[in-house]
């Protein structure tokens, strides 16, 4: 005579079914891996079009049918590269040498007033700081232009230098009060008990103990100043145009050189993406390192 857990189990192929427990977390966990492949693919997805377009020609770009299949060519690099264009080498420098100089000249303004910030408790100070940062730049764009044209200094590198600052030096700040606000005292004391001074035990003990917090604040103000792309078209002048402004040279008056674009777009993204790629972990270590004090 066959029982009721016979026929179910003939049913089931002589496997006992799961429990719903084991049903709900595989369910969710595929719930959660498409989650994660559809926001891979969000953010992905215009960054492989770019990357695509850059080899196409403009009227491959059109064509929806030649979206992946089509015959690439190098002529939109060509087109940016060409000097009767725009000297790229050229912008690229000036990218480099002012996101290089706005992320030095904070860093070296922002270190001791962090640390004297968190260490004295200068809350009146670190609120002016906030306003700083929290002002958007763009509204400051008009005087800082009527300022440096009264003294004569548009379309050189201090402008864009200064005004990047703007934004990269309360960056720095904060992110640094957070490194020194979880460094305890009683290692400095310990030192100036050995014989250190107060800027010795600074420098000696304190700055090096904060290296995880000064390269996340130096790759974050340096990306910053890479991509910035206001101050620079107001700012700069024909030879300190960066490579964000010297996008702008392919988009004319009648039409949009898309493929020279894209080429021109990829330049400027290759460089910010590998310094991601390669310095993640010192950014995600530095960002969680000071949320908690201790």
């Amino acid at each position: 005579m066959t029982t009721m857990t016979d026929t179910h189990s003939l049913v089931t192929g002589g496997r006992a079914p799961l429990p719903p427990r084991r049903r709900k977390i595989r369910a969710g966990s595929v719930g959660r891996a498409i989650g994660i492949a559809l926001i891979v693919l969000a953010f992905l997805g215009p960054i492989l079009w770019m990357v695509l377009a850059s080899f196409k020609y403009n009227v491959q770009i059109y064509d929806a049918s030649k979206a992946f299949i089509f015959e690439p060519t190098l002529d939109n690099y060509d087109t940016v590269f060409d000097p009767r264009r725009g000297n790229y080498l050229v912008y690229i420098w000036n990218s480099f040498f002012v996101a290089f100089m706005a992320t030095a000249l904070s860093m070296v303004l922002a270190l001791p007033a962090a640390y004297a910030m968190s260490r004295f408790l200068m809350n009146k100070s670190a609120m002016a700081v906030l306003l700083a940062r929290i002002i958007p730049g763009v509204s400051l764009l008009v005087p800082w232009y009527f300022i440096f044209a009264q003294l004569k200094m548009t379309g050189g590198y201090l402008p864009l230098i200064l005004s990047h600052m703007f934004v990269s030096l309360p960056l720095i700040l904060y992110i640094m009060m957070s490194f020194f606000d979880q460094l305890p005292e009683e290692l400095e004391e310990s030192a100036q008990v050995d014989g250190l001074t107060a800027i010795g035990a600074f420098f000696r003990i304190t700055l090096p103990l904060s290296v995880p917090g000064i390269a996340t604040a130096t790759i974050l103000s340096f990306i910053f100043s890479w991509n910035n792309f206001m101050f620079a078209l107001v700012l700069s002048g024909n030879s300190t145009k960066t490579l964000p402004v010297a996008i702008f040279d392919f988009i004319g008056y009648a039409s949009i050189d898309w493929g020279a674009l894209m080429a021109a777009s990829v330049v400027v993204t290759t460089p910010i993406m590998l310094i991601a790629l390669f310095t993640q972990r010192y950014i995600v270590s530095g960002l969680t390192a000071g949320a908690t004090k201790g």
